[in-house]
């Protein structure tokens, strides 16, 4: 089969290899479409040490089951599904508590590291467990699909947030994340959702996805903008969807007195954050981990119109035009969010 391997940093073959085998408790799925993560872009880099070559990126598709193992319950060859991005055990404490996230023998497709290597579907096939698939409804494509991923870690973080009816609720950063977040805390109630971004337009679609207010750090000042926004400078939950210090400071100093901050964003390892404000503010500081469960219910609202897919995507490319497509997200082409490659 042909598949893009990741060979070296900023570096892809299209090559030649083994189609893979399901084991019994596996299934064969033919990717009709996977898109490309910001976390693929930052390790394609070479400077995570979650991408280590040779390595199939991707965990954020959909396809066809081609053939299924003999152990395999409720998935039959033919069927369109998307599937999770990890591949949890289904076993250990973690995962009988419906905490799949945090399964203590979690690898995550498309990933290798020094514990673990995983190859993932920018390829022809891939090979996934039965237990972490979805039936696709007839009305989300498979482009659409290949953001159920991104879109159910945002509804994740949503889900784990106290939000109540008519919140504010701000979400820092507008790309492919943020832009879910949006809509995500719109379905859980939120009242005036702030949308932040250095790029305008990503404001301009974070307005069309349903944000109130845009608000661009680098030209406004933020807290003045939000008084006359909502009447005064700060919000009842911040979700963080960047990962920079700048930003996540930028998020506590825009949460209430005993308010809530959301941290999706994962660019910088380590980031210092002031012990006395977060102590004498009484800030609740969490972290939201891909997806415990949420996949179904973003499939469904996805299907219903209440989560929207395709502004995000712009474009859809052949699986031979990858390292392209890497190398334009990676100098931050004026207008790209998400390239979707089809295999």
């Amino acid at each position: 089969m042909r598949a893009l391997v990741h060979t070296a940093p900023l570096q892809f073959n299209l090559r030649d290899v083994p189609e893979p085998k399901p084991n019994d408790e596996e299934v064969l799925v033919r990717v009709k479409a996977c898109g490309i993560c910001g976390s693929d872009v930052h390790g394609y880099t070479g400077k995570t040490g979650r991408r280590i070559p040779p390595i199939i990126m991707g965990h954020e598709a959909a396809g066809v089951v081609e053939a299924v193992g003999r152990n395999v319950q409720n998935v039959t060859a033919g069927e369109r599904i998307t599937f999770d991005s990890t591949v949890y055990c289904n076993q250990c404490s973690a995962c009988r508590q419906g905490r799949v996230n945090l399964c203590q023998n979690r690898k995550i497709l498309g990933v290798s590291t020094p514990a673990f290597r995983r190859d993932g579907a920018m390829a022809e096939y891939v090979v996934v467990p039965w237990w972490i698939t979805y039936r696709l409804p007839d009305a989300v494509s498979f482009e659409e699909a290949a953001l159920i991923e991104p879109a159910s870690v945002s509804l994740h973080a949503a889900r784990i947030t106290p939000i109540d009816v008519n919140d504010v609720v701000v979400v820092v950063g507008a790309g492919q994340i943020g832009l879910f977040a949006i809509q995500a805390v719109r379905v859980k109630g939120a009242g005036t959702i702030i949308a932040l971004d250095m790029r305008e337009e990503r404001l301009t679609l974070a307005r069309q996805l349903g944000a109130d207010v845009t608000i661009n750090p680098g030209t406004t000042n933020v807290a003045a903008e939000m008084r006359r926004a909502v009447g005064h400078p700060d919000a009842d939950a911040v979700l963080e969807a960047v990962g920079t210090e700048a930003s996540v400071q930028l998020a506590m100093d825009l949460t209430k007195l005993g308010g809530h901050v959301t941290l999706i964003g994962n660019v910088t390892p380590r980031v210092q954050v002031n012990l006395q404000d977060i102590v004498s503010r009484e800030l609740t500081l969490r972290g939201s981990c891909a997806i415990a469960g949420e996949y179904r219910a973003c499939l469904d609202m996805m299907a219903a119109g209440r989560i929207q897919a395709k502004p995000l995507i712009s474009r859809i490319v052949p699986l031979a035009e990858g390292q392209a497509a890497f190398d334009a997200l990676h100098r931050g082409d004026a207008g790209l969010m998400k390239i979707v490659l089809q295999p």
